[in-house]
């Protein structure tokens, strides 16, 4: 490998063998590095490969910023509470993560202690996240001190679930969070029920919003179903059909998609299992 631009002593943007663009760190490994300088792998503590259409040198700044040990400390965490290969070799939200630990440790310390919203949101819509991200702040806090409030949690989890979409910020995931609680309110309004959000329909109908999310982000929406299976759903289910389009509706002008009619036939069976009205 060799280096196409240092950005400190400890990250350099370098050209790997196969001539794809890589982040390193490594402490000193930029030391009076210049583009060209064939790297020793020796000095590499850990190699980042942008991903989803990320701007390499953007990350890279990123990382500047972000002491070595908290680097560390993050990636220690997530193989301590478990989250899988996937999961840490992900650059975009191994960055995010020890960026946000390194912005929190540094706050908290300052006494600046802020509320995350959608907490009690976040909890349920998002059980596994929730505990794994309660296994990371605990597996955190044995590197830090125990700095870092129980509501950190969320902060993590909205991290973790962040990680399904090709996004850098959380907004998006803040946005579907919002939106998923607000089609869960259609349904309550439009059947006169109350919805148990720990059941197992809802979250099956939860997890379907949040595969719904990613095709629309993906631009990968349903649009070639089976006719015969799509017109038993609107003949079997025609209150179901109303309700889903009313939350197609809503998804339209919240995530600024026109909503396909085979994703609006979907929706509505997972609406008639949610009120009760499907096997």
């Amino acid at each position: 490998m060799e280096i196409l631009r240092v950005f400190n002593n400890n990250v350099v943007l370098a050209k790997d063998d196969d001539g794809g663009e890589v982040i390193l760190t490594g402490r000193g490994i930029g030391f009076q590095g210049k583009p060209g300088k064939r790297i020793d792998p020796a000095s590499v503590v850990r190699k980042f490969v942008p991903s989803d259409g990320r701007d390499p040198d953007h990350l890279a700044q990123m990382l500047t910023d972000i002491p070595p040990e908290t680097l560390r400390a993050v990636l220690e965490s997530m193989r301590e509470a478990g989250l899988d290969e996937s999961e840490l070799g992900s650059t975009t939200l191994v960055v995010a993560l020890a960026d946000h630990v390194d912005n929190a440790v540094a706050r908290i310390r300052k006494g600046v202690h802020i509320a995350y919203p959608l907490m009690g949101e976040v909890r349920n819509l998002y059980p596994r996240e929730y505990a794994q991200a309660q296994a990371l702040l605990a597996a955190l806090n044995k590197r830090f001190g125990g700095v870092l409030p129980d509501e950190e949690s969320t902060a993590l989890t909205m991290h973790l679930v962040n990680a399904g979409f090709a996004s850098g910020d959380l907004t998006y995931t803040y946005t579907m969070t919002g939106v998923i609680q607000q089609m869960l309110a259609i349904i309550e309004q439009s059947y006169g029920v109350k919805l148990d959000q720990s059941s197992v329909n809802v979250g099956r109908f939860i997890t379907h919003l949040r595969y719904l999310f990613v095709r629309i982000h993906q631009h990968k929406q349903l649009e070639s179903e089976p006719d015969p299976i799509v017109s038993a759903i609107r003949d079997s289910y025609p209150e179901a059909m109303q309700c889903a389009s009313r939350i197609a509706s809503v998804l339209e002008l919240r995530l600024d998609a026109d909503i396909t009619e085979d994703e609006v036939a979907y929706l509505a069976l997972h609406v008639a299992r949610v009120a009760g009205k499907a096997a």
